[in-house]
Protein backbone atom coordinates (compact mmCIF):
# COMPACT_ATOMS: atom_id res chain seq x y z
CA UNK A 1 0.00 0.00 0.00
CA UNK A 2 1.07 3.45 -0.82
CA UNK A 3 2.33 5.31 2.07
CA UNK A 4 -0.08 8.63 2.50
CA UNK A 5 2.23 10.68 4.66
CA UNK A 6 5.81 9.51 2.73
CA UNK A 7 4.24 10.23 -0.17
CA UNK A 8 3.26 13.54 0.48
CA UNK A 9 5.93 14.52 2.92
CA UNK A 10 8.47 13.05 -0.12
CA UNK A 11 9.61 16.98 0.67
CA UNK A 12 10.63 17.33 4.12
CA UNK A 13 14.38 15.90 5.21
CA UNK A 14 15.03 13.50 8.11
CA UNK A 15 16.10 14.59 11.09
CA UNK A 16 16.53 12.11 13.37
CA UNK A 17 20.11 12.74 14.93
CA UNK A 18 18.27 15.84 16.06
CA UNK A 19 16.33 16.61 19.75
CA UNK A 20 13.27 18.25 20.37
CA UNK A 21 14.23 21.98 21.37
CA UNK A 22 12.25 24.76 23.28
CA UNK A 23 12.97 27.82 22.03
CA UNK A 24 11.78 31.50 22.53
CA UNK A 25 11.92 34.50 19.64
CA UNK A 26 11.32 38.20 21.39
CA UNK A 27 10.56 41.01 19.04
CA UNK A 28 11.64 44.67 20.49
CA UNK A 29 9.43 46.39 18.51
CA UNK A 30 8.42 50.70 18.07
CA UNK A 31 4.77 49.59 19.85
CA UNK A 32 5.07 46.20 21.80
CA UNK A 33 7.25 43.83 22.95
CA UNK A 34 6.44 40.09 21.90
CA UNK A 35 7.46 36.83 22.80
CA UNK A 36 6.83 33.19 21.36
CA UNK A 37 7.79 30.51 22.81
CA UNK A 38 7.67 27.10 20.55
CA UNK A 39 8.75 23.44 20.71
CA UNK A 40 10.93 22.04 17.77
CA UNK A 41 9.83 18.84 16.18
CA UNK A 42 13.19 18.03 13.85
CA UNK A 43 11.56 15.18 12.15
CA UNK A 44 8.83 17.10 10.18
CA UNK A 45 10.09 19.66 10.52
CA UNK A 46 8.53 22.18 12.26
CA UNK A 47 7.42 23.65 15.44
CA UNK A 48 4.80 23.67 18.10
CA UNK A 49 3.67 27.05 19.51
CA UNK A 50 3.68 26.94 23.15
CA UNK A 51 3.33 30.31 24.67
CA UNK A 52 2.95 34.11 23.74
CA UNK A 53 3.71 37.16 25.56
CA UNK A 54 2.86 40.62 24.64
CA UNK A 55 3.30 43.86 26.56
CA UNK A 56 2.41 47.57 24.88
CA UNK A 57 6.04 49.29 25.90
CA UNK A 58 6.38 51.80 22.92
CA UNK A 59 9.86 52.14 22.26
CA UNK A 60 8.67 54.57 19.64
CA UNK A 61 7.51 57.30 22.30
CA UNK A 62 10.96 58.85 22.13
CA UNK A 63 12.82 62.10 23.22
CA UNK A 64 10.97 65.20 20.17
CA UNK A 65 14.63 66.86 20.42
CA UNK A 66 17.50 64.60 20.31
CA UNK A 67 15.22 60.78 19.50
CA UNK A 68 16.21 59.19 22.42
CA UNK A 69 14.82 56.41 23.70
CA UNK A 70 13.33 57.51 27.02
CA UNK A 71 14.75 56.30 30.50
CA UNK A 72 10.97 55.45 31.74
CA UNK A 73 10.21 53.61 28.92
CA UNK A 74 13.83 51.59 28.69
CA UNK A 75 13.26 50.50 32.50
CA UNK A 76 9.76 49.63 31.27
CA UNK A 77 10.63 47.56 28.59
CA UNK A 78 14.46 45.66 30.74
CA UNK A 79 11.27 45.05 33.08
CA UNK A 80 9.00 43.22 30.84
CA UNK A 81 12.32 41.36 29.32
CA UNK A 82 13.00 40.11 32.67
CA UNK A 83 9.28 38.87 32.84
CA UNK A 84 9.43 37.37 29.60
CA UNK A 85 12.45 35.23 30.62
CA UNK A 86 11.23 34.14 33.66
CA UNK A 87 8.09 32.76 31.55
CA UNK A 88 10.34 31.30 29.43
CA UNK A 89 12.26 29.14 32.25
CA UNK A 90 8.67 28.05 33.77
CA UNK A 91 8.07 26.41 30.34
CA UNK A 92 11.81 25.28 29.87
CA UNK A 93 13.45 27.38 26.90
CA UNK A 94 17.17 26.55 26.26
CA UNK A 95 17.60 29.16 23.65
CA UNK A 96 16.58 33.02 23.53
CA UNK A 97 16.89 34.88 20.30
CA UNK A 98 16.07 38.03 20.94
CA UNK A 99 15.70 41.61 18.21
CA UNK A 100 15.55 44.62 17.67
CA UNK A 101 14.03 46.96 15.04
CA UNK A 102 12.90 50.32 13.89
CA UNK A 103 12.67 52.19 17.55
CA UNK A 104 16.21 51.29 18.60
CA UNK A 105 17.94 50.94 15.21
CA UNK A 106 17.15 55.10 14.70
CA UNK A 107 17.76 56.09 18.34
CA UNK A 108 21.15 57.31 19.09
CA UNK A 109 20.93 55.37 22.32
CA UNK A 110 20.18 52.42 21.17
CA UNK A 111 22.92 50.25 21.10
CA UNK A 112 23.75 51.59 24.38
CA UNK A 113 19.87 50.40 25.51
CA UNK A 114 20.70 47.14 24.13
CA UNK A 115 24.14 46.70 25.90
CA UNK A 116 21.91 47.59 29.48
CA UNK A 117 19.50 45.07 28.48
CA UNK A 118 22.61 42.83 28.58
CA UNK A 119 24.18 44.24 31.84
CA UNK A 120 20.75 44.30 33.45
CA UNK A 121 18.96 40.72 32.58
CA UNK A 122 21.85 39.49 30.76
CA UNK A 123 20.11 39.08 27.52
CA UNK A 124 21.60 39.68 24.40
CA UNK A 125 19.58 41.61 21.54
CA UNK A 126 20.64 41.45 18.05
CA UNK A 127 19.63 45.09 16.51
CA UNK A 128 18.25 44.02 12.60
CA UNK A 129 18.29 46.30 9.71
CA UNK A 130 15.35 47.28 7.67
CA UNK A 131 15.85 44.63 5.41
CA UNK A 132 16.97 41.78 7.64
CA UNK A 133 13.35 42.42 9.20
CA UNK A 134 11.97 41.80 6.23
CA UNK A 135 13.68 38.86 5.41
CA UNK A 136 12.34 37.34 8.43
CA UNK A 137 8.88 38.40 8.09
CA UNK A 138 9.22 36.25 5.09
CA UNK A 139 10.53 33.50 6.59
CA UNK A 140 7.93 33.72 8.95
CA UNK A 141 4.72 34.02 6.12
CA UNK A 142 6.35 31.49 4.38
CA UNK A 143 6.22 28.83 7.39
CA UNK A 144 2.62 29.77 7.78
CA UNK A 145 1.00 29.66 4.48
CA UNK A 146 0.98 28.02 0.89
CA UNK A 147 3.06 30.18 -1.73
CA UNK A 148 1.81 27.68 -4.77
CA UNK A 149 4.51 28.99 -6.94
CA UNK A 150 2.90 32.00 -7.10
CA UNK A 151 4.40 36.00 -6.43
CA UNK A 152 2.88 36.91 -3.08
CA UNK A 153 3.19 40.46 -1.72
CA UNK A 154 3.91 40.77 1.78
CA UNK A 155 2.92 43.81 3.80
CA UNK A 156 3.71 44.52 7.53
CA UNK A 157 2.52 47.14 9.48
CA UNK A 158 4.65 48.24 12.83
CA UNK A 159 5.17 51.03 15.12
CA UNK A 160 8.04 53.05 13.05
CA UNK A 161 8.28 51.12 9.81
CA UNK A 162 6.10 49.25 7.18
CA UNK A 163 8.39 46.33 4.97
CA UNK A 164 6.96 45.77 1.55
CA UNK A 165 8.50 42.44 0.23
CA UNK A 166 7.95 40.71 -2.85
CA UNK A 167 8.55 36.96 -2.76
CA UNK A 168 7.53 33.27 -4.24
CA UNK A 169 7.94 29.95 -2.67
CA UNK A 170 11.60 29.97 -4.25
CA UNK A 171 13.19 33.00 -3.22
CA UNK A 172 12.24 36.92 -1.76
CA UNK A 173 12.93 38.89 -4.89
CA UNK A 174 12.70 42.53 -3.06
CA UNK A 175 12.29 43.72 0.59
CA UNK A 176 11.95 46.78 1.47
CA UNK A 177 11.56 48.77 4.89
CA UNK A 178 9.94 52.22 4.79
CA UNK A 179 9.85 54.47 7.79
CA UNK A 180 6.00 54.73 8.04
CA UNK A 181 4.56 53.32 10.87
CA UNK A 182 1.49 53.21 13.08
CA UNK A 183 3.26 54.90 16.28
CA UNK A 184 5.29 57.06 14.20
CA UNK A 185 2.42 58.95 11.56
CA UNK A 186 0.68 59.08 14.98
CA UNK A 187 2.97 60.69 16.96
CA UNK A 188 4.09 63.19 13.99
CA UNK A 189 1.09 63.86 12.38
CA UNK A 190 -2.28 63.35 14.43
CA UNK A 191 -3.00 66.44 16.67
CA UNK A 192 -6.53 67.02 17.10
CA UNK A 193 -8.91 64.24 18.14
CA UNK A 194 -11.36 63.24 16.28
CA UNK A 195 -8.35 63.88 13.32
CA UNK A 196 -9.36 66.99 11.71
CA UNK A 197 -9.66 66.95 7.50
CA UNK A 198 -7.12 68.50 6.78
CA UNK A 199 -4.88 66.35 9.19
CA UNK A 200 -6.04 63.52 7.53
CA UNK A 201 -5.96 64.67 3.76
CA UNK A 202 -2.02 65.07 4.97
CA UNK A 203 -1.58 61.88 6.65
CA UNK A 204 -2.89 60.26 3.24
CA UNK A 205 -0.92 62.00 1.32
CA UNK A 206 2.34 61.58 3.34
CA UNK A 207 1.65 57.70 3.61
CA UNK A 208 1.40 57.45 -0.39
CA UNK A 209 4.31 59.37 -1.18
CA UNK A 210 6.52 57.33 1.45
CA UNK A 211 5.41 54.45 0.32
CA UNK A 212 5.87 55.00 -3.64
CA UNK A 213 9.55 54.04 -4.00
CA UNK A 214 9.21 50.31 -2.16
CA UNK A 215 6.10 50.14 -4.27
CA UNK A 216 8.15 50.96 -7.49
CA UNK A 217 10.92 48.63 -6.26
CA UNK A 218 8.02 45.39 -6.18
CA UNK A 219 6.99 46.35 -9.11
CA UNK A 220 10.21 46.50 -11.25
CA UNK A 221 10.49 42.90 -9.79
CA UNK A 222 7.12 41.57 -11.03
CA UNK A 223 7.13 39.41 -14.13
CA UNK A 224 4.80 39.99 -17.09
CA UNK A 225 1.10 38.76 -16.47
CA UNK A 226 2.19 37.76 -12.73
CA UNK A 227 -1.11 38.98 -10.79
CA UNK A 228 0.74 38.74 -6.98
CA UNK A 229 -1.20 38.11 -3.98
CA UNK A 230 -1.16 40.76 -1.10
CA UNK A 231 -1.01 39.37 2.31
CA UNK A 232 -0.95 41.29 5.69
CA UNK A 233 0.34 40.78 9.14
CA UNK A 234 1.37 42.10 12.19
CA UNK A 235 -1.04 43.86 15.13
CA UNK A 236 -2.38 46.58 12.73
CA UNK A 237 -3.49 44.52 10.18
CA UNK A 238 -5.08 41.55 12.44
CA UNK A 239 -6.77 44.25 14.61
CA UNK A 240 -8.57 45.73 11.30
CA UNK A 241 -9.38 42.26 9.84
CA UNK A 242 -10.88 41.44 13.60
CA UNK A 243 -13.25 44.24 13.92
CA UNK A 244 -14.21 43.84 10.74
CA UNK A 245 -14.67 39.72 11.30
CA UNK A 246 -16.94 40.81 14.70
CA UNK A 247 -18.96 43.08 12.53
CA UNK A 248 -19.64 41.29 9.74
CA UNK A 249 -20.13 37.85 10.91
CA UNK A 250 -21.04 38.36 14.61
CA UNK A 251 -18.52 35.87 15.67
CA UNK A 252 -14.72 35.96 16.49
CA UNK A 253 -12.76 33.56 13.90
CA UNK A 254 -10.83 31.40 15.93
CA UNK A 255 -7.92 31.88 13.24
CA UNK A 256 -7.18 34.61 11.32
CA UNK A 257 -4.96 32.46 8.63
CA UNK A 258 -6.65 32.69 5.18
CA UNK A 259 -9.26 35.47 5.78
CA UNK A 260 -9.77 38.03 3.22
CA UNK A 261 -10.38 41.65 3.26
CA UNK A 262 -11.43 43.65 0.23
CA UNK A 263 -10.10 47.32 -0.35
CA UNK A 264 -13.67 48.70 -0.15
CA UNK A 265 -14.52 47.40 3.21
CA UNK A 266 -11.13 48.79 4.55
CA UNK A 267 -11.96 52.01 3.19
CA UNK A 268 -15.25 52.21 4.68
CA UNK A 269 -13.76 51.37 8.28
CA UNK A 270 -11.06 54.38 7.64
CA UNK A 271 -13.64 56.59 6.77
CA UNK A 272 -15.39 55.49 10.24
CA UNK A 273 -12.40 55.52 12.34
CA UNK A 274 -11.54 59.14 11.15
CA UNK A 275 -14.95 60.39 12.25
CA UNK A 276 -14.53 58.92 15.40
CA UNK A 277 -12.62 59.95 18.86
CA UNK A 278 -9.44 57.65 20.56
CA UNK A 279 -12.53 56.76 23.58
CA UNK A 280 -14.99 55.59 20.82
CA UNK A 281 -12.05 53.89 18.58
CA UNK A 282 -11.32 51.89 22.45
CA UNK A 283 -15.18 51.28 22.39
CA UNK A 284 -15.19 48.40 19.22
CA UNK A 285 -15.91 45.71 20.11
CA UNK A 286 -12.41 43.43 19.56
CA UNK A 287 -10.50 46.58 19.98
CA UNK A 288 -7.06 45.53 21.90
CA UNK A 289 -5.91 47.73 24.68
CA UNK A 290 -3.99 51.04 23.33
CA UNK A 291 -4.66 50.07 19.84
CA UNK A 292 -7.39 52.57 19.66
CA UNK A 293 -4.46 55.51 19.36
CA UNK A 294 -3.01 53.82 16.19
CA UNK A 295 -5.01 52.31 14.49
CA UNK A 296 -6.22 55.14 12.39
CA UNK A 297 -3.12 55.44 11.55
CA UNK A 298 -1.83 51.79 10.47
CA UNK A 299 -5.38 51.65 8.70
CA UNK A 300 -4.16 54.82 6.10
CA UNK A 301 -1.08 53.37 5.38
CA UNK A 302 -2.65 49.88 4.68
CA UNK A 303 -4.96 51.83 2.32
CA UNK A 304 -2.88 53.87 0.65
CA UNK A 305 -0.36 50.84 -0.05
CA UNK A 306 -3.03 48.73 -1.56
CA UNK A 307 -4.18 51.94 -3.47
CA UNK A 308 -0.81 52.49 -5.11
CA UNK A 309 -0.18 48.90 -5.38
CA UNK A 310 -3.61 48.36 -7.45
CA UNK A 311 -4.72 45.24 -5.26
CA UNK A 312 -8.43 45.42 -4.39
CA UNK A 313 -7.67 42.24 -1.62
CA UNK A 314 -5.61 40.99 1.12
CA UNK A 315 -5.35 37.47 3.26
CA UNK A 316 -4.15 37.51 6.49
CA UNK A 317 -1.40 35.40 7.65
CA UNK A 318 -0.41 35.11 11.89
CA UNK A 319 3.13 34.44 11.72
CA UNK A 320 5.93 37.07 10.88
CA UNK A 321 8.95 38.56 12.43
CA UNK A 322 8.87 36.45 15.44
CA UNK A 323 7.88 32.70 13.36
CA UNK A 324 10.60 33.92 10.63
CA UNK A 325 13.14 34.33 13.69
CA UNK A 326 12.41 30.94 14.85
CA UNK A 327 12.64 29.73 10.95
CA UNK A 328 15.83 31.57 10.42
CA UNK A 329 17.23 29.87 13.47
CA UNK A 330 16.32 26.08 12.29
CA UNK A 331 17.65 27.19 9.31
CA UNK A 332 21.33 27.93 10.29
CA UNK A 333 21.45 25.16 12.66
CA UNK A 334 20.46 22.42 10.24
CA UNK A 335 17.09 21.79 11.47
CA UNK A 336 15.82 22.38 8.21
CA UNK A 337 17.80 21.88 4.76
CA UNK A 338 16.44 24.93 3.33
CA UNK A 339 13.65 27.30 3.07
CA UNK A 340 12.11 25.77 0.07
CA UNK A 341 11.77 21.84 1.73
CA UNK A 342 10.18 23.70 4.17
CA UNK A 343 7.64 25.37 2.30
CA UNK A 344 7.24 22.03 0.95
CA UNK A 345 3.61 21.67 1.92
CA UNK A 346 2.41 23.95 5.28
CA UNK A 347 -0.90 22.44 5.45
CA UNK A 348 0.21 19.06 5.40
CA UNK A 349 3.09 20.07 7.86
CA UNK A 350 0.42 21.35 10.05
CA UNK A 351 -1.79 18.43 9.84
CA UNK A 352 0.69 16.35 11.08
CA UNK A 353 2.25 18.45 13.68
CA UNK A 354 -1.37 18.25 15.11
CA UNK A 355 -1.71 14.36 14.54
CA UNK A 356 1.43 13.94 16.56
CA UNK A 357 0.61 16.70 19.17
CA UNK A 358 -2.68 14.51 20.07
CA UNK A 359 -0.74 10.91 19.94
CA UNK A 360 -3.10 10.07 16.82
CA UNK A 361 -2.02 6.33 15.29
CA UNK A 362 -0.56 7.54 12.59
CA UNK A 363 -0.46 4.09 10.62
CA UNK A 364 -4.33 3.63 10.78
CA UNK A 365 -4.92 7.55 9.98
CA UNK A 366 -2.72 7.05 7.20
CA UNK A 367 -4.95 3.42 5.67
CA UNK A 368 -7.99 5.41 6.49
CA UNK A 369 -7.02 8.40 4.50
CA UNK A 370 -5.74 6.33 1.36
CA UNK A 371 -9.19 4.24 1.42
CA UNK A 372 -10.94 7.49 1.96
CA UNK A 373 -8.97 9.47 -1.19
CA UNK A 374 -8.81 5.71 -3.31
CA UNK A 375 -13.01 5.97 -3.35
CA UNK A 376 -13.16 9.73 -3.69
CA UNK A 377 -10.62 9.76 -6.74
CA UNK A 378 -12.64 6.43 -8.25
CA UNK A 379 -16.28 7.85 -7.65
CA UNK A 380 -15.17 11.30 -8.99
CA UNK A 381 -17.16 11.93 -12.12
CA UNK A 382 -20.04 9.95 -11.37
CA UNK A 383 -20.70 10.33 -7.50
CA UNK A 384 -19.78 13.53 -6.95
CA UNK A 385 -17.70 16.40 -8.86
CA UNK A 386 -15.43 17.86 -6.10
CA UNK A 387 -11.96 18.58 -6.65
CA UNK A 388 -8.34 18.88 -5.70
CA UNK A 389 -9.10 21.48 -2.80
CA UNK A 390 -11.78 19.07 -1.21
CA UNK A 391 -9.69 16.55 -1.58
CA UNK A 392 -6.74 18.18 0.66
CA UNK A 393 -9.64 18.45 2.99
CA UNK A 394 -10.65 14.92 3.56
CA UNK A 395 -6.77 13.94 3.69
CA UNK A 396 -6.78 16.12 6.78
CA UNK A 397 -10.09 15.18 8.47
CA UNK A 398 -8.63 11.22 7.60
CA UNK A 399 -5.24 11.90 9.09
CA UNK A 400 -6.97 13.73 12.43
CA UNK A 401 -10.58 11.84 12.63
CA UNK A 402 -9.57 9.94 15.37
CA UNK A 403 -7.55 12.79 17.59
CA UNK A 404 -10.09 13.10 20.23
CA UNK A 405 -9.00 9.93 21.89
CA UNK A 406 -6.88 12.43 22.95
CA UNK A 407 -9.35 13.57 25.87
CA UNK A 408 -11.25 10.38 25.90
CA UNK A 409 -12.79 6.98 24.07
CA UNK A 410 -16.77 8.16 24.62
CA UNK A 411 -17.89 10.80 22.09
CA UNK A 412 -14.59 11.50 20.87
CA UNK A 413 -16.04 11.87 17.33
CA UNK A 414 -16.75 15.19 19.33
CA UNK A 415 -13.78 16.09 20.93
CA UNK A 416 -12.06 15.18 17.33
CA UNK A 417 -14.32 18.35 16.17
CA UNK A 418 -13.08 20.27 19.33
CA UNK A 419 -9.73 19.91 19.01
CA UNK A 420 -9.38 20.20 15.35
CA UNK A 421 -11.61 23.14 15.67
CA UNK A 422 -9.11 24.90 18.28
CA UNK A 423 -5.76 24.08 16.74
CA UNK A 424 -3.05 26.18 14.95
CA UNK A 425 -3.94 24.37 11.43
CA UNK A 426 -1.84 26.47 9.39
CA UNK A 427 -2.43 26.94 5.40
CA UNK A 428 -6.32 26.72 5.93
CA UNK A 429 -8.69 29.49 6.12
CA UNK A 430 -11.52 29.76 8.86
CA UNK A 431 -13.73 28.03 6.46
CA UNK A 432 -11.53 25.27 5.60
CA UNK A 433 -10.49 24.40 9.00
CA UNK A 434 -14.64 24.61 9.89
CA UNK A 435 -15.26 21.72 7.19
CA UNK A 436 -12.07 19.80 8.35
CA UNK A 437 -13.36 20.05 12.10
CA UNK A 438 -17.19 18.74 10.70
CA UNK A 439 -15.44 15.98 8.41
CA UNK A 440 -13.74 14.60 11.24
CA UNK A 441 -16.87 15.00 13.48
CA UNK A 442 -19.36 12.57 11.62
CA UNK A 443 -16.70 10.04 10.83
CA UNK A 444 -18.84 8.13 13.25
CA UNK A 445 -22.34 7.55 15.49
CA UNK A 446 -25.09 10.21 13.77
CA UNK A 447 -25.17 11.91 10.51
CA UNK A 448 -25.03 15.25 9.98
CA UNK A 449 -28.44 17.31 11.23
CA UNK A 450 -29.45 20.83 10.72
CA UNK A 451 -30.05 21.02 14.72
CA UNK A 452 -26.22 20.85 15.11
CA UNK A 453 -24.48 23.52 16.34
CA UNK A 454 -21.50 22.62 14.50
CA UNK A 455 -22.79 21.73 11.23
CA UNK A 456 -24.95 25.11 11.47
CA UNK A 457 -21.28 26.95 11.53
CA UNK A 458 -20.68 25.92 8.16
CA UNK A 459 -20.87 29.32 6.10
CA UNK A 460 -23.66 27.88 2.88
CA UNK A 461 -25.03 25.15 1.18
CA UNK A 462 -22.06 24.31 -0.82
CA UNK A 463 -19.99 24.13 2.59
CA UNK A 464 -22.58 21.57 4.15
CA UNK A 465 -22.82 19.17 0.76
CA UNK A 466 -19.02 18.76 1.25
CA UNK A 467 -18.93 18.02 4.88
CA UNK A 468 -22.33 15.13 4.19
CA UNK A 469 -20.79 13.51 1.25
CA UNK A 470 -17.31 13.47 2.24
CA UNK A 471 -18.10 12.20 5.94
CA UNK A 472 -19.80 9.56 4.13
CA UNK A 473 -16.53 8.57 2.09
CA UNK A 474 -14.78 9.25 5.27
CA UNK A 475 -16.82 6.29 7.30
CA UNK A 476 -16.27 3.83 5.04
CA UNK A 477 -12.82 4.30 4.54
CA UNK A 478 -12.82 4.32 8.70
CA UNK A 479 -14.74 0.69 8.58
CA UNK A 480 -12.32 -0.99 5.99
CA UNK A 481 -9.45 -0.62 8.91
CA UNK A 482 -11.43 -1.76 11.46
CA UNK A 483 -9.09 -3.95 13.61
CA UNK A 484 -6.19 -1.03 12.73
CA UNK A 485 -4.33 -3.86 11.30
CA UNK A 486 -3.96 -3.07 7.57
CA UNK A 487 -6.19 -6.25 6.97
CA UNK A 488 -7.27 -4.26 3.66
CA UNK A 489 -4.50 -4.03 0.87
CA UNK A 490 -7.09 -1.79 -1.66
CA UNK A 491 -10.28 -1.37 -2.67
CA UNK A 492 -11.63 -0.77 -6.07
CA UNK A 493 -15.06 0.80 -7.28
CA UNK A 494 -17.03 -0.10 -9.99
CA UNK A 495 -20.63 1.94 -10.71
CA UNK A 496 -23.41 0.26 -12.21
CA UNK A 497 -25.30 3.10 -13.68
CA UNK A 498 -28.26 1.32 -14.40
CA UNK A 499 -28.83 -0.82 -11.59
CA UNK A 500 -27.41 2.88 -9.05
CA UNK A 501 -25.51 0.75 -7.43
CA UNK A 502 -21.33 0.78 -6.60
CA UNK A 503 -19.16 -3.07 -6.06
CA UNK A 504 -16.78 -2.32 -3.40
CA UNK A 505 -13.87 -4.97 -4.40
CA UNK A 506 -11.99 -5.40 -1.24
CA UNK A 507 -8.36 -7.38 -1.39
CA UNK A 508 -7.53 -8.46 1.91
CA UNK A 509 -3.64 -7.95 2.78
CA UNK A 510 -3.53 -12.07 3.90
CA UNK A 511 -5.12 -15.19 1.33
CA UNK A 512 -6.97 -16.66 4.96
CA UNK A 513 -8.43 -13.61 6.36
CA UNK A 514 -12.22 -13.17 5.77
CA UNK A 515 -12.34 -9.92 7.27
CA UNK A 516 -15.47 -10.57 8.62
CA UNK A 517 -15.28 -7.57 11.36
CA UNK A 518 -14.59 -4.74 8.21
CA UNK A 519 -17.29 -6.23 6.77
CA UNK A 520 -19.34 -6.21 9.20
CA UNK A 521 -18.53 -2.37 9.89
CA UNK A 522 -18.79 -1.47 6.44
CA UNK A 523 -22.51 -2.88 6.07
CA UNK A 524 -22.93 -1.27 9.44
CA UNK A 525 -22.20 2.22 8.42
CA UNK A 526 -23.01 2.06 4.43
CA UNK A 527 -26.71 3.23 4.80
CA UNK A 528 -25.62 6.90 5.47
CA UNK A 529 -22.97 6.61 2.29
CA UNK A 530 -26.26 5.14 0.25
CA UNK A 531 -28.77 7.93 1.48
CA UNK A 532 -26.00 10.42 0.66
CA UNK A 533 -25.48 9.83 -3.03
CA UNK A 534 -28.69 7.64 -3.88
CA UNK A 535 -26.45 4.49 -4.16
CA UNK A 536 -27.01 0.99 -3.29
CA UNK A 537 -23.32 -0.02 -1.73
CA UNK A 538 -22.47 -3.88 -2.61
CA UNK A 539 -18.97 -4.90 -1.02
CA UNK A 540 -17.06 -7.90 -2.38
CA UNK A 541 -14.16 -9.60 -0.95
CA UNK A 542 -12.27 -10.45 -3.86
CA UNK A 543 -9.78 -13.14 -2.62
CA UNK A 544 -7.26 -14.21 -5.72
CA UNK A 545 -5.46 -17.01 -4.48
CA UNK A 546 -2.68 -16.50 -6.90
CA UNK A 547 -1.47 -13.10 -5.67
CA UNK A 548 -0.61 -15.12 -2.61
CA UNK A 549 1.51 -17.67 -3.69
Amino acid sequence: MVNLVSANWESVPTQTAKQHRIIAAIDLGTNSLHMVVVEIEPTLPSFNIIGREKETVRLGDREMKTGNLKPQIMERAIATLGHFQEIAKTLNVDTIIAVATSAVREAPNGRDFLQKVEDEVGLSVKLISGQEEARRIYLGVLSGMEFDDKPHIIIDIGGGSTELILADSHEGRTFTSTKVGAVRLTSELITTDPIHDTEFEYLQAYARGMLERAVEEIQANLKDGESPRLVGTSGTIETLVMIHAREKVDSVPSTLNGYEMSLKDLQEWVNRLRKMSNSERAAIPGMPEKRSEVILAGAVILQEAMLVLGLESLVVCERSLREGVIVDWMLTHGYIEDRLRYQGSVSQRSVLRIANKYDVNLEHSDRVAVFALSIFDQTKGTLHDWGADERQLLWAAAILHNCGHYIGHSSHHKHSYYLIRNAELLGYNETEIEIIANLARYHRKSPPKKKHENYQNLEGKNHRQIVSQLSAILRLAVALDRRQIGAITRVECEYLTEKQELILKIFPSHADDDCALELWSLDYKKDVFEAEFDVKLVAKLELNIAAFS
